[in-house]
């Protein structure tokens, strides 16, 4: 825990650039729902605060920012009790989501960790999280779809995602919610716009099949640099760091 045994005095530091830019990527969301004919409340902003201290973190919720992400889970289990020792969240729910690739021998600790796993790229991954999560409470998952094919990347490819969602709803410690995705990087945001399609598509399809146990309710999709994308085509969770916090703190 002494990597991130920070002194809270040190949060004035970053209050004034998070402020500032957790008020631009508030506006952004809200635009790009107002363009969309979407409800900006129907879109939630994860803070991407792996690598970052918990000053940061600190700064963020002093701002209201209530949902943070994380990608591993040893840091999550030093950071989270430094934030919640030095946070004043006047009776606010702050989560945590997984959103970084989960190995097997991990789960027993994210389960207690996190409220939301983003990355669940196989059904025995799923079923390991439904045997430790099943004596402490349903935990929701979201299915983590490689729509762009990548070989260095996780996840189901999506021909494989219907087959995979009728296993693990059979898996009573876990709730399915929805798909997340992380597209190939492109220059221009708009070139992750297809993916996004595709994601929303193939979540709309598991939607309709009416499976009992999947909900299919939230897309978890775009990052910094094409976020706003993401939101027009139907993102429910945008996954935000650098624009948030900065690429060096």
């Amino acid at each position: 825990m002494g990597g991130w045994n920070i002194e809270y005095k040190k949060i004035g530091v970053f209050v004034g650039i998070v402020s500032d830019n957790l008020r631009n990527i508030r506006e952004q969301i809200k635009l790009a729902c107002e363009k969309s004919g979407r409800n900006a409340q129907s879109v939630r902003l994860v803070a991407v605060s792996k690598t970052k201290p918990a000053s940061a973190v600190l700064s963020a919720l002093a701002e209201g920012q209530d949902l943070f992400g994380e990608n591993r889970v040893q840091e999550a289990r030093d950071k989270i009790p430094l934030v919640a020792d030095g946070s004043d969240t006047q009776g606010r729910d702050v989560q945590w989501h997984l959103i970084g690739p989960l190995q097997r021998n991990k789960v027993k600790i994210a389960v207690k960790l996190f409220s939301m796993v983003h990355s669940v790229d196989s059904v025995s991954l799923a079923q390991e999280l439904s045997k430790r999560a099943s004596t402490i409470r349903p935990l929701p998952i979201l299915i983590q779809v490689n729509v762009g094919g990548e070989k260095q990347k996780n996840g189901l490819p999506p021909g494989d995602v219907i087959e995979a969602v009728h296993q693990m709803a059979n898996f009573d410690g876990i709730k399915i919610k929805g798909l997340m995705t992380v597209p190939p990087v492109t220059q221009d945001p708009q070139g992750a716009r297809p993916f996004f399609k595709e994601l929303a598509t193939l979540a709309a399809t598991i939607k309709g099949l009416q499976i009992s146990g999947v909900e299919m309710t939230e897309l978890s999709m775009g990052m910094s640099h094409d976020y706003i994308v993401a939101v027009e085509e139907g993102a429910t969770l945008v996954r935000v760091g650098s624009a948030l916090f900065g690429s060096r703190l």
